[in-house]
């Protein structure tokens, strides 16, 4: 594995996803939203367990992420005022930023630093989750996903979360170079930065969409 073999990959995932997002944002279909985002979640799974698949599971999962990101950007666009491009700027403006803040060494990834990020992470996902689980039984968790100071701030927080991941993305790749983890982690690195672009994208919409409201 190198560092320039994960770029390159990432590149290519990047370039799948953009095509089937342009198709899914022209023909928005909820059947896009609930089976890539299911898809897509299993995808991810299996190469947690069998990461020597990533060649393969990679490529899948951006094209299956494409039809997500194109049906929820179009939701989205309906906000009126350029909200995706805005969006997009945004999220890149931080990985950006981040990457200087990784060059520079000024936020360095410790054990306790990746913990950290890590544990937040997985609070998050935990809060999106039991949301989830509580709407189908019509409870609705107030003020965090609603417009208003609290729902601004809410999200704030979580791009900054989203932003702090980058950094464990990049050090994942760097040091899979260092310690010449096997050609196939390029495709698996460079998946595991695509998911947190798209997470990072999706939670710049949701401010930008509260702060409409």
């Amino acid at each position: 594995m190198t560092i320039q073999g994960a770029i390159n990959k990432s590149f290519i995932l990047f370039g799948l996803l953009l095509l089937t997002a342009i198709w899914s944002y022209q023909t928005p279909n909820k059947i896009f939203l609930i089976g890539g985002a299911i898809l897509g979640l299993v995808i991810v799974l299996v190469s947690v367990f069998k990461r020597e698949w990533s060649p393969f599971l990679a490529p899948a999962y951006a094209l299956v992420e494409g039809l997500v990101v194109g049906t929820v950007s179009a939701y989205y666009a309906g906000y009126g005022g350029g909200i995706v491009i805005q969006a997009i700027s945004l999220s890149i403006l931080i990985l950006f930023i981040m990457l200087v803040i990784q060059k520079t060494g000024l936020v360095p990834v410790t054990d306790k630093f990746r913990t950290g990020v890590v544990m937040a992470t997985g609070g998050i996902a935990l809060l999106y989750v039991l949301t989830m689980i509580l709407g189908f039984f019509g409870i609705h968790i107030p003020y965090i996903h609603e417009g208003g100071t609290i729902g601004i701030i809410f999200s704030l927080v979580v791009i900054g979360v989203a932003s702090l991941n980058l950094l464990l993305d990049f050090d994942n790749i760097i040091k899979g170079e260092q310690y010449r983890a096997p050609k196939y982690m390029e495709w698996f690195s460079a998946m595991g930065l695509m998911i947190t672009l798209v997470w990072l994208y999706f939670e710049m919409l949701r401010l930008l969409g509260k702060m409409r409201n």
